[in-house]
């Protein structure tokens, strides 16, 4: 009886443990490179409810502030949702003057060559307008076994899944590295991803660079559910807890 309980014992911190392994990021060697590059560095194209940050110079500067979103915000992802340009279900933006300016499906140098053909319309001298075009921050939603979930906002042109996870507190103890999922609507519907954070293959993955709207979900550990301990100590107590339990509860019966 004793060995069996011993044995029990044993196997159970054995399973339950979360191994140094299963808490370690991009192990392995680097993967070779292939035409993943060439996927993970195509230009992003609009999407409904993207925020566009446009600006526009001219000489006469007094003029082109008539083309210009009056509404006041600061240049935060913030003050764009006021003074940015938010593509609509149509896939078009509105600007003063302009109207409607469809951008569905266009890169960010689409969208500005398209906006500087709609206003040479209305100047004379087109040539001397100049004209940026920006994604206003990669929006996308953090959820799971992370120190900081909710939806973020990232200024740059490129989010990769290591950037979304450091900007979300990490991934906690009973994070599943090996169970990432990235969860992306599409014109085909929404599609999961799966992206195991413990390899180093993770570089090379078509999905290493997130987009704009993702959802990114961390799932449990089984550790987490079982509620037995982290490490071998604390399953070790557990462990003994429940046993001294059960060791109780017969020597008790016993002696009904």
């Amino acid at each position: 009886m004793k060995n069996f309980f011993l044995y029990v014992a044993v196997l159970s911190i054995l399973s339950s443990c979360i191994s140094t392994k299963q808490v370690t990021s991009f192990q392995g060697e680097p993967v070779s490179k292939s035409d993943i590059y060439k996927l993970n560095n195509d230009p992003y194209r609009l999407q409904v409810n993207d925020i566009l940050y446009i600006d526009i110079k001219a000489e006469n500067q007094e003029l082109v502030t008539l083309f210009k979103n009056s509404a006041s915000g600061g240049s935060g992802a913030g003050g764009l949702y006021f003074s940015g340009y938010t593509i609509d279900n149509h896939g078009n933006i509105r600007i003063p003057y302009i109207g409607e300016v469809n951008v569905l499906g266009f890169t960010e140098k689409e969208a500005r060559e398209k906006i500087e053909v709609e206003l040479g319309k209305f100047l004379k001298n087109p040539e001397t307008v100049f004209v940026t075009v920006k994604l206003g921050g990669i929006n996308f939603i953090v959820t799971g076994e992370v120190g900081s979930p909710g939806t973020k906002n990232l200024a740059q042109n490129q989010v990769s899944i290591i950037d979304a996870i450091a900007n979300s507190g990490e991934i906690s103890t009973f994070g599943d590295r090996e169970n990432v999922l990235i969860i992306r609507k599409t014109p085909d519907g929404v599609k999961k991803y799966k992206i195991n954070m413990n390899e180093m293959a993770i570089f090379e993955s078509e999905h290493f660079y997130i987009q704009p709207n993702d959802i990114i979900y961390v799932a449990p550990l089984k550790q987490k559910s079982w509620g037995i301990g982290t490490t071998g100590l604390q399953a070790f107590t557990t462990v003994v807890s429940i046993l001294s339990f059960l060791i109780t509860s017969v020597l008790l019966v016993k002696n009904l």
